[in-house]
């Protein structure tokens, strides 16, 4: 790395660290319910939305109803994304007259906006209009964000109140996370993004001249092309909420690596910083709403660290440590399916955080990272995107992390553990473990599935160690919520469209309902005075142990996977096979 890249490193993570302290203390006040400099402006359209709805903001939900209306509603927006996208081709704002989509796509597309995956088996310009691109899936990437935002809201009111069967009203946190959290910085991400040359529009798709034509070889002859489409669209108002909803589900199947998507390099750290900005200032509210600020800076300490980590070990296997380009004369790096104009180290950053979070936006082409560069966005993907994670599910991973922890350490002491005065106990410990194992277990049924289903494997673009990596990623990145793909594999199919609406719905919803099923847990419970035999989880030798956890459960559970794909990969390629 450069002196520039250094110092463009060093301010993204000044001004990210910068951020979480203030963003964090105004979600605590929103989901307080506490007044906050929006509230005279948007307190009328609050209480307006609860009339309508016919929403007691002052009637609260145990576990159980507040669970039933999280999956009732999402259950409701798949089935209303599911018709647009059949119906698209009979709905306005359709310049191109795109035809619907197949009802297997649909399902997938459908389920993947639902759970906040954004997986896409489409080129999202050449297969959704601007309705749909609209009203369907931005819709969605805002309400799959406040859900997610939700559910660890009703997590930590499970933390941080005693005796009680009440976690909160789902429909009263689902509102004030869209309008007081996710509308207000859309909008000026947004506005930041037009000014970088973000297209925002509904033109038609233009039709331009090239400056210089070039001559394609076809089964005809060789046949100039003088012109090319220019697909239009609002583009920032998607992009926005995009990224700082950890969505990831591009306008253009360049996603962020397309100029009208991430025109500059300031647009490019604006974007990596709205996928981190939420899930990092989470911490900080859990915190707050907790009433221990340094137990919200001991997790952020455990997930900054990783995500520097890997940040700067996919920079240097992408630089330093790929002698065996230069036998084909590549110097400096590997810069194969990356963008010039952002550069190796802004890039590298882009896709650590993309995979650490659930967002699964991406500025280059995973498929074409060196064997043990792919290898590392892949691991954070499958250790459940803790680092920072998804808006709300990267943080409740995380917790159910510090809950083994927590427990693994007092059996090695001999005392019952508890974590923020709660005792945590069989209960606890297994919603812990569902959360945390079933998406790795799903990822590993699912690709051994695929790789002896000839139709599975038939659209795998490479054989050997590689294409077992597409299919590794693929499931991993549906399982987790995330969305982004090694792009060799052609999902576009049955098998990958309906097992992968599978692993998605089990991906989300299973680890939220475990979740909310703590929080009434530990709602329920007790408080519990800390003593001289209490492990105190806000000092760094807890944060050096919840590290370690992570990365045992992450190696127990997925290294033999690794080194069949990447590791096998990496060995070979030394040799030229």
């Amino acid at each position: 790395m450069d002196m520039f890249a250094w110092l463009q490193t060093g301010l993204f993570f000044t001004t990210l660290l910068l951020l979480v302290k203030p963003l964090g203390i105004y979600m605590a006040r929103v989901y307080r319910g506490e007044r906050t400099l929006l509230s005279p402006l948007l307190a009328p359209c609050e209480n307006l939305l609860y009339r309508i709805c016919g929403v007691n903001p002052d009637k609260e939900m145990d576990w159980r109803h507040y669970t039933a209306a999280m999956l009732l509603f999402n259950l409701t927006g798949m089935a209303a994304l599911f018709a647009l996208l059949n119906m698209q081709h009979l709905l306005p704002f359709n310049p191109r007259g795109l035809p619907p989509f197949t009802w297997q796509l649909a399902l997938n597309t459908a389920v993947s906006f639902v759970t906040n995956t954004n997986w896409q088996a489409y080129s999202g310009e050449a297969a959704a209009s601007y309705l749909t691109q609209m009203t369907g899936l931005t819709v969605q990437n805002f309400v799959s964000a406040a859900t997610g935002l939700a559910v660890i809201i009703a997590l930590i009111r499970g933390f941080s109140r005693r005796t009680t069967a009440l976690i909160g009203n789902f429909w009263v946190d689902l509102s004030r996370g869209v309008l007081y959290i996710l509308l207000p910085l859309s909008l000026a991400a947004a506005l930041l993004l037009v000014s970088q040359g973000v297209i925002q529009n509904f033109s038609p798709y233009r039709t331009v001249l090239l400056l210089q034509p070039f001559n394609i070889d076809t089964p005809a002859g060789q046949e100039t092309v003088a012109e090319v489409t220019l697909p239009m669209g609002p583009v920032a108002s998607q992009e926005a909420i995009k990224e700082l909803g950890t969505n990831g589900g591009g306008f253009f199947n360049a996603n962020s690596a397309h100029p009208f998507e991430n025109p500059t390099p300031f647009s490019h750290l604006l974007e990596i910083l709205l996928i981190l900005v939420i899930p990092a200032a989470l911490t900080h509210t859990f915190g707050v709403m907790v009433g221990n600020t340094r137990q919200g800076w001991a997790l952020f300490s455990v997930m900054l660290l990783l995500l520097i980590f890997s940040f700067g070990a996919l920079q240097w296997v992408e630089t330093d440590a790929a002698p065996q380009l230069s036998q084909f004369g590549i110097e400096g790096g590997n810069m194969e399916g990356k963008e010039v104009r952002f550069g190796q180290a802004a890039t590298s950053l882009f896709e650590v955080a993309t995979s650490a979070t659930s967002c699964g936006a991406v500025a280059a082409m995973h498929d074409s990272l060196t064997p043990l560069g792919g290898m590392i966005p892949l691991s954070l993907i499958l250790l459940g995107e803790i680092v920072f994670g998804g808006v709300g599910s990267g943080l409740y991973t995380m917790l159910a992390f510090a809950v083994i922890a927590v427990f693994v350490a007092g059996l090695m002491i001999g005392r019952t553990p508890e974590y923020l005065g709660k005792k945590i106990e069989v209960r606890e410990m297994w919603l812990s473990i569902v959360t945390i194992l079933i998406a790795g277990v799903v990822v590993l049924i699912l690709s051994g599935i695929a790789m002896v289903t000839p139709s599975a494997t038939a659209s795998m673009a490479n054989a050997g160690a590689h294409g077992l990596s597409e299919v590794l990623y693929a499931f991993a990145s549906m399982a987790n919520n995330n969305g982004s793909a090694f792009a060799g594999l052609n999902a576009d199919t049955n098998f990958y469209n309906l097992l992968g609406a599978l692993a998605m719905l089990i991906g989300r919803f299973v680890p939220a309902v475990a979740m909310l099923a703590m929080a009434g847990s530990l709602a329920a419970k007790k408080y519990v005075p800390p003593s001289l035999g209490t492990l105190p989880t806000d000092k760094p030798p807890f944060a050096l142990w919840l590290l370690l956890v992570i990365l045992i459960v992450g190696a127990l559970t997925f290294f033999p996977a690794l080194a069949l794909g990447p590791i096998a990969e990496h060995l070979t390629v030394p040799g030229g096979n």
